[in-house]
């Protein structure tokens, strides 16, 4: 599908294999978080709930004497994690692997007013300091080291994950919450499938997936290889996939929170069925305290709902992994801690935000794989990359933003990001995404000030891909 600006036959990404079939469960992972931000239970089922739903222990004695301080109020943090362990029903999803990991790791966080929350994502292959955990449930435990933030789950558990992210962000977690891949597909079905706008058609012979271009909506099965898929969409990276997957909750968040879905009491207690089925907590937050939290979570406008990814980029020390960018990362972390808004925070550009905008990358240089380098350099400050490419015709002089009509106030916010383009509207185009033509006058981006908070601000449940 041309993105109606200009014609270019399209390049595979040369994304580095990193991690071929390690999916990023952010979606498996947050689609609980649908359930934990819905309508209350009535008590006539809460029985038949609260038996689906199994549980773990997590102690003092697993997390430490010197957890963060619980701030005051009623706010409350949520661990959430994504489990790929392949026995059982999810036998089919890949090769069987020993015992579980997690490549899903988020926090929810639910304001003491109960007017806001934020579901802050931190990416899989971050490079991070982890503490020491001790050994449990036959898991060795884990030392403390510089590694890889998803290692807690496969040396300690949910216990040293959830340790882990305590130590890291200075935030008081109060629950945990895991999800499987078939309770992601289920409840995709039970709140009757989720739209999404796919900028181009999907064939993805892995994920079995084959969708046409355009809005739809996806039942459970075609929403799992949607969320799984990797190199048939967007720049073909791993931040690229988060980046869709975050929208695809967001999407979720909505059609769960919808008029239709509250007031349908047999369509709203298969959701929390299906839900509870899918899920494993701590003890403490049983079905009566999702209740509480439900219900008080009522009056929430869904606009306040955000979707944060912890800024990063990539490492130099260890290619392939991703870093915390500083001091962006520790301020996200505080305004958490300290139960604050984001909507307060200060900095940045008073233009269209970069999560909201969708940027196509046209190579137009004869240099190999450039185009996938400056996506990823876009990807770090939050823009949506929907296609890597190659111009028709090379090479080109000048690096060029490319635009219609309805893009036309995307433009500022890009070319303030880049040391040197020119701009050129094409009238007939008849979408909102911007065309970055990279020419032999290429010159990089400009540096990203410390007063630039944008990329902890996110984008809300309200983002309609499609108009992006």
């Amino acid at each position: 599908m041309s993105s109606g600006l200009v014609d270019a036959p399209p390049s595979e990404p040369s994304a580095s294999p990193r991690r071929g079939r390690r999916w990023l469960r952010w979606i498996i992972a947050v689609a609980v978080t649908a359930v934990l931000l819905v309508a209350g239970i009535a008590v006539g089922v809460l029985a038949k709930l609260n038996a689906n739903v199994k549980h773990v222990d997590v102690t003092d004695d697993d997390l430490g004497a010197t957890r963060p301080p619980k701030v005051a109020g009623t706010a409350m943090n949520i661990l959430v994690v994504g489990s790929d362990q392949r026995d059982g029903k999810n036998a089919r999803y890949g090769h069987h692997i020993a015992g579980e990991r997690t490549d899903t790791i988020m926090l929810v966080h639910v304001s003491s007013k109960r007017d806001n929350a934020m579901v802050v994502s931190f990416p899989r292959d971050s490079l991070v300091q982890l503490p020491a955990c001790r050994a449990t449930g036959g898991l060795p435990g884990q030392r403390p080291h510089l590694g890889m933030i998803n290692e807690s789950f496969n040396s300690g558990g949910i216990a040293c994950t959830w340790k882990t992210i305590e130590s890291l962000t200075h935030i008081r977690i109060d629950h945990f919450v895991k999800v499987d891949f078939t309770g992601f597909k289920s409840m995709v079905n039970a709140v009757g499938g989720v739209e999404v706008c796919l900028p181009e058609p999907v064939n993805d012979k892995k994920a079995l997936l084959h969708l046409p271009a355009g809005r739809q909506t996806l039942d459970g099965e075609q929403a799992l290889g949607y969320v799984r898929a990797r190199y048939s969409m967007g720049d073909g990276s791993d931040i690229g996939r988060i980046q869709r997957q975050q929208m695809f909750i967001a999407s979720m968040v909505k059609k769960v929170v919808s008029g239709e879905t509250l007031t349908d009491p047999a369509k709203l207690v298969g959701i929390l069925d299906a839900g509870t089925k899918a899920v494993t907590t701590d003890r403490g937050l049983t079905l009566g305290v999702m209740k509480d939290l439900a219900t008080s979570l009522q009056g929430l406008d869904i606009g306040r709902i955000r979707f944060i990814t912890t800024p990063w980029h990539y490492s130099l020390a260890q290619p392939g992994r991703v870093e915390w960018v500083q001091p962006q990362a520790g301020r996200l972390f505080q305004i958490v801690a300290r139960d604050q808004s984001v909507e307060g925070v200060k900095g940045g550009q008073a233009k269209v935000g970069r999560t909201k905008i969708q940027v196509e990358l046209r190579n137009g240089t004869w240099r190999s794989g450039l185009g996938t380098q400056v996506a990823a350099l876009l990807e770090q400050r939050g823009y949506h990359i929907a296609k890597v490419g190659d111009t028709a015709r090379k090479p080109q002089r000048r690096t060029t933003v490319l635009y219609g009509p309805s893009g036309e106030t995307r433009v500022p916010t890009l070319t303030h990001d880049l040391l040197s383009a020119t701009t050129r509207e094409l009238p007939a185009a008849r979408t909102s995404r911007l065309v970055l033509v990279i020419g032999d006058d290429w010159k990089g981006l400009k540096a990203l000030r410390a007063d630039d908070t944008e990329s902890i601000k996110g984008f809300d449940a309200t983002h309609d891909t499609c108009a992006s």
